[in-house]
């Protein structure tokens, strides 16, 4: 995360379709309170946040949350962008809400609006579902391919504006029965759509849906995909959350995919931005103060800190100890959750939930924090009360105590062993050690067998591949520069991590070893070409098959979700092992050498007789205990005392 932090340090909702907005809770509860206003009057009951459609769309109820200001109206198409008398908002009773209600539209138009605040101030709606943006919208590529007949910008209008469509075109879920896989078995696929398919789209990707079937994921980790600032982005610059980003396609496609993976079985995670906006965002922009470049939200501000309580932030950070950052927070995964049936969320920047002030410290943010861990639990018991089964996952790397309390409620952590990977793959002991053992939970001193998440790479990450190609370590012939070899270890590398209990990651294109670093191409947040001409090369091809192996057989096999002390494992020297002992008598048995040098192994297999290598098929008989052999550098195997599926 730190990379990516210090990267972006560099660059600078509606539901339309039925009668109202569906975003709970309703206006007023849990918004916090500021002065009051006694000659203020309240919005209609039923009135949500953002637009709510009365009268079949002819009218429509504007809500927004924004606590001391002097003036709020109105302005949009249905005025000439003019406001007046009929469309200055009223304020609520306790000085928070501006509403007013809107007659004589015609329901059948998309409609752009903003707020005009204090009499200066043009913002877009927080809750608007889809936004127009004059100086990003024209490079949609090919509109009417990504996003069909997007409405045009406004004439008469300026900045970014919001949108509502009492008649836009609805979408019918067709899988309404789909069963989660359970976090044991949950092998997760992380995705760029900018990235994944040359055309950056929903639609594409849906249609490419049989890669994922044949590699045998069973959950997709979308990189952000709600509004973020401009259009070529990893998406962690967000300013509108209610809304998907125009330049992937349309809602529907977004649900239609999601709804393609679910048929498939395959759940789909969003990776969501909650720990900060950008500058384009209504919410910092009604409360800011200063430029650009060296501004902040002013105190009176109801959602985000003046100043950053932990180094890795950027853009500007909310206060998730304040009763309108909760509400606002928990209307944003219930929209997801219920409109857009997302199966769970990884929350980015998950340690920088805290108000607890560590400066420029590192290790004091990562250390156990007690305030972090409240907001966590009130935010996780939200969301099991909206959807028990939903896939709660951390990007905390916090300490051990506090991450373990957290796997106990059933959230799930990222666990990044990118750096012991690479030095494996390569081939180099130490600098840093390749020590594996981060692969099993109780390594952390964890109870729950199923709440670390582990990865070799993500997006975040430098490629195993690129690695193994510009810094592998060689002994004589052997070097694991050499593409054909450093696949191959890319092999090893998988079946070790695949093998061990518990939900693993892979970053896209990591198992057709991709090797173009992160940071070419023009730095780690450009465009990288998905390659599919990879698939063309033999050793590329074997690597995926392995991939696909690994992960059916960590699926469909109850072996792999192992639990201690039914499992044992050495992963710190050259030879690394992983035993597994199932409670159904299946026994297996991984043993790679990821030295450049051939090593002895000696092996304790839970039992003579013969074991099967589900990789290659071939089989050896083990006649006595430990068992010894010799094996040459790169040389792996998955052995079985029965024959796994696959």
């Amino acid at each position: 995360m730190m990379l990516k932090i210090f990267y972006l340090l560099l660059i600078t909702v509606t539901l339309i379709g039925g009668t109202a907005c569906k975003k709970e809770p309703k206006a007023g509860n849990g918004s916090g309170n500021v002065t009051g206003n006694p000659a203020g009057v309240d919005p209609p009951a039923g009135s949500n946040d953002g637009v709510t459609f009365l009268n079949g769309g002819a009218s429509v109820i504007f809500n927004l949350y924004a606590p001391g200001k002097n003036s709020v109206s109105v302005i949009g198409e249905f005025n000439n962008w003019q406001g007046g008398s009929n469309y200055t908002m009223k304020n609520s009773k306790d000085g928070n809400r501006w509403w007013v209600q809107v007659d004589n539209l015609d329901p059948a138009k998309e409609y752009a609006y903003q707020y005009l605040i204090d009499g200066t101030l043009k913002v877009a709606d927080p809750y608007t579902e889809k936004i127009l943006d004059p100086n990003n919208d024209q490079y949609i590529n090919t509109p009417n391919i990504i996003y069909p007949n997007l409405k045009a910008y406004p004439t008469g209008a300026t900045g970014i504006v919001s949108t509502f469509w009492y008649s836009q075109p609805s979408y019918t879920w067709a899988t309404t029965s789909f069963i989660r896989p359970d976090p044991k078995n949950l092998v997760i696929y992380e995705a760029l759509v900018r990235d994944f398919v040359a055309t950056h789209d929903y639609k594409t990707i849906k249609d490419t849906l049989s890669y994922f079937v044949n590699l045998g994921v069973n959950a997709i980790e979308l990189m952000p995909f709600n509004e973020f600032e401009g259009n070529d982005s990893w998406g962690y610059n967000p300013d509108f959350y209610f809304a998907p980003d125009k330049y992937y396609g349309t809602k529907n496609d977004l649900k239609a995919l999601i709804d393609a993976c679910h048929a498939k079985g395959i759940a789909v995670i969003q990776d969501i931005v909650l720990n900060h906006s950008f500058g384009s965002s209504p919410m910092v922009q009604m409360y800011y103060s200063g430029t650009p470049s060296s501004g902040a939200p002013t105190a009176n501000n109801p959602w985000y800190n003046t100043v950053p309580t932990h180094p890795f932030n950027v853009g500007f950070q909310f206060n998730h100890e304040s009763a309108a950052t909760k509400y606002f927070v928990k209307n944003v995964l219930k929209w997801w959750i219920q409109e857009y049936h997302v199966d769970g969320f990884r929350f980015d920047l998950a340690k920088g939930f805290t108000q607890v002030n560590s400066g420029t410290d590192v290790n004091l943010w990562g250390q156990y924090d007690a305030s972090r861990v409240a907001i966590w639990k009130d935010y996780n018991s939200y969301m099991m009360s909206l959807d028990p089964k939903l896939y709660v996952i951390l990007e905390d790397f916090a300490s051990n105590q506090e991450e373990s309390e957290l796997a106990n409620l059933g959230m799930m952590t990222w666990t990044n062993l990118s750096s012991p990977g690479e030095q494996a793959t390569m081939g180099y002991p130490f600098g840093p050690p390749w020590d594996l053992t981060g692969l099993f939970y109780d390594a952390y001193g964890f109870t729950n067998p199923y709440a670390l998440v582990a990865y070799f790479e993500s997006h975040d990450e430098e490629r195993l591949q690129f690695k193994n190609e510009t810094y592998g370590n060689s002994s004589g012939t052997y070097n694991t520069t050499n593409l054909a070899t450093g696949l191959k270890r890319d092999e090893m590398g998988a079946v070790f991590m695949f093998s061990s209990p518990g939900p693993k990651m892979l970053w896209e294109f990591g198992e057709r070893g991709y090797d173009v670093s992160i940071n070419d191409l023009g730095g780690r947040l450009s465009d990288k070409p998905p390659r599919w001409d990879y698939m063309a090369d033999p050793n590329r091809a074997h690597l995926y098959s392995v991939y696909a192996k690994m992960i059916k057989m960590k699926i469909k096999n109850p072996v792999f979700t192992t639990i201690s002390p039914n499992f044992t494992y050495s992963l710190t020297g050259a030879v690394k092992t992983i035993q597994l002992n199932g409670t159904d008598g299946t026994d297996v048995e991984v043993v790679g050498n990821f030295d450049v040098v051939s090593q002895t192994a000696t092996i304790n297999f839970a039992s003579t007789g013969t074991w099967t290598d589900n990789i290659d098929g071939s089989t050896i008989n083990v006649t006595a205990l430990p068992y010894t052999t010799t094996l040459a550098p790169g040389e792996y195997h998955v052995y079985s005392n029965k024959v796994l599926l696959q």
